[in-house]
């Protein structure tokens, strides 16, 4: 009998080890694919009948309008105006926590789509910003302001409020005013950006300077709500929302206009 499990347990062993494939990668390819109408000559049934239960109440929570975009906005470096529009929604958003933001700033990776001229939706907005991420408030000095310019150069540029002026150059900054004034080196700045780039986080490490911070954590301060509010704030007043290429960040190489995302 002890004869017979030892066998059992040797041929359990040997099976398991026989079936124990070890793989190694060799190489890694990427390619996009275009998803669009031609799938929709030949659908397929059973996934439209899987799917048709979770689609509605997606939808129902996806299609209330928020407001409307007077046209189509986007993402690009060094600037462009879907970042500003959102950077500019940064500063607004400060009103309900008394706050009045100097700069609002706001990375273009966090941009994930853009927004299409006409009707905007619940779930339009959290195309563009689909992350968790929290409005905040911090000060930096002007000093630290000037690393943070500097550090939003190297990466050819970010999403930046109103009034505020950068000229890049190779990854450099070579001059930065605020309302057409420089910035004071001993002065002091209150910045609003998201709480994931005040961690320091997209190589923006001068954040980690910051103090009185104002991080709120509840769910409605996520920067999409505020988004939403905005639009719908826009839309309460017959206003279509839209943004303007200004000169915000002036870009002296020759890769201006680089779509975000290539």
């Amino acid at each position: 009998m002890k004869q017979a499990k030892l066998f059992l347990l040797l041929a359990a062993a040997l099976l398991l080890s026989s079936c124990a494939t070890r793989y190694k990668v060799t190489g890694i390819e990427r390619t996009r694919m275009l998803i669009d109408k031609r799938y929709d000559a030949q659908p397929d049934a059973g996934a439209q009948a899987f799917i048709a239960p979770y689609k509605q109440q997606v939808d129902s929570i996806m299609s209330p309008v928020v407001g409307h975009a007077a046209k189509y906005m986007a993402a690009r470096k060094p600037e462009s105006t879907l970042s500003n529009l959102l950077s500019d929604i940064l500063v607004w958003g400060g009103r309900p926590f008394g706050e009045h933001p100097d700069v609002g700033i706001y990375n273009m990776g966090g941009i994930r789509a853009a927004l299409a001229e006409g009707v905007v939706t619940y779930g339009n907005v959290v195309d563009v910003a689909p992350f968790e991420n929290k409005i905040c408030f911090l000060t930096l000095t002007g000093e630290k302001l000037l690393e943070l310019f500097g550090q939003l150069a190297s990466r050819g540029g970010e999403g930046v409020s109103h009034g505020t002026q950068l000229r890049i150059a190779d990854g450099k900054l070579l001059s930065a005013t605020l309302n057409g004034q420089p910035i004071d080196p001993q002065g002091s700045y209150r910045i609003a950006t998201l709480d994931y780039l005040a961690q320091g986080n997209d190589g923006l490490l001068a954040f980690k300077e910051g103090t009185n911070v104002v991080s709120p954590q509840t769910e409605e301060n996520n920067v999409r709500f505020i988004i939403m509010d905005y639009f719908r704030a826009e839309a309460a007043q017959g206003r279509a929302v839209s943004a303007e290429v200004e000169g915000r960040i002036i870009s002296e190489t020759s890769t201006d206009g680089i779509p975000v995302g290539n």
